[in-house]
């Protein structure tokens, strides 16, 4: 076991925070709504993926690259953490692309 998966995650997600407080998309925007944003979104596939356990969906996999820590039987450590990232690159995105497609008509106007 390593934690090369979780490191991965976290570096992944400072780079994207930085990213998005840069170009002022998301976080950088409205720093306490999209806080409670991305609280609610990881907290929802947090759910779903509880659900996913509870009913034999959802397994953990025992990578070579994961730390074996788990929160709750099937559920690994890293999995808050990429939830977390998923809905942090998401909203980077939407708010990205509607940054650019401002730019766009107002070029064009």
């Amino acid at each position: 076991m390593s934690a090369a998966y979780l490191i991965a995650l976290l570096v992944s997600l400072a780079g994207m925070v930085l990213l998005d407080v840069r170009h002022r998309l998301f976080l950088g925007r409205d720093p306490g709504r999209a806080v409670i944003v991305l609280l609610i979104g990881t907290a929802f596939f947090l759910l779903w993926d509880l659900a996913g356990i509870g009913l034999g969906i959802f397994f953990r996999d025992d990578g070579e690259f994961a730390t074996g820590i788990l929160l709750a039987p099937e559920l690994p450590i890293e999995e808050p953490i990429f939830l977390l990232f998923l809905c942090e690159l998401t909203m980077v995105l939407v708010c990205g692309a509607e940054k650019v497609l401002a730019a766009r008509r107002k070029a064009r106007a």
